[in-house]
């Protein structure tokens, strides 16, 4: 199932950009990119399961926060818990209370970085969303029109075989016009 999940960013893909200076002004470390949504991503692995953010990983995260504001995106942290076989890597989103549309819809899906008793947002890997879920959710095809189109295709293909092997259908009494 993994694989699979995976494989889907095939079929819809991002072009992923290493951003120059990254880390610096609320960029990230990259900048994912597709006609319908984009994220700026801050990159980080450890060998503890829980990343405490301060100093500068403190201020990359409020810049962070900032330009996901400013620009109305989703940024997100990418975390990799160093040792761990398999899907190491956990996401998490920057929480900005300015998505709309699709992006709102990610907004449920995908875990806000948790917070300490303080208030204050950490990566604790074990709440993250597995990377392999994460393709799953912004690769997926579900829409409406998707649907429809996939339909008809197979409609097309159905008739096309009826009309190369010379056969016909005996459509119930309920399904006559």
């Amino acid at each position: 199932m993994t694989t699979a999940s995976a494989m889907q960013v095939v079929d819809r893909p991002f072009l992923v950009v290493r951003a120059a200076g990254s880390g610096m002004d609320g960029s990230g470390d990259l900048l994912a990119l597709r006609g319908d949504m984009c994220f700026p991503i801050e990159v980080k692995s450890c060998k503890v399961s829980k990343l405490y953010l301060s100093g500068r990983t403190w201020t990359q995260y409020e810049e962070m926060r900032d330009e996901g504001i400013r620009c109305q995106l989703m940024p997100l942290y990418a975390y990799r818990l160093k040792g761990v076989r398999g899907d190491s890597w956990r996401i998490f989103r920057v929480e900005t209370n300015t998505n709309a549309g699709r992006m709102n819809l990610l907004k449920r899906r995908i875990p806000a970085l948790p917070l300490t008793r303080n208030g204050k947002p950490f990566l604790d890997w074990q709440q993250g969303l597995p990377l392999h879920k994460f393709i799953d959710i912004v690769c997926r095809t579900n829409s409406t029109k998707d649907s429809i189109e996939a339909l008809e295709q197979r409609v097309k293909e159905f008739d096309r075989i009826i009309e190369d092997n010379h056969l016909s259908v005996a459509l119930p009494l309920t399904d006559r016009a």
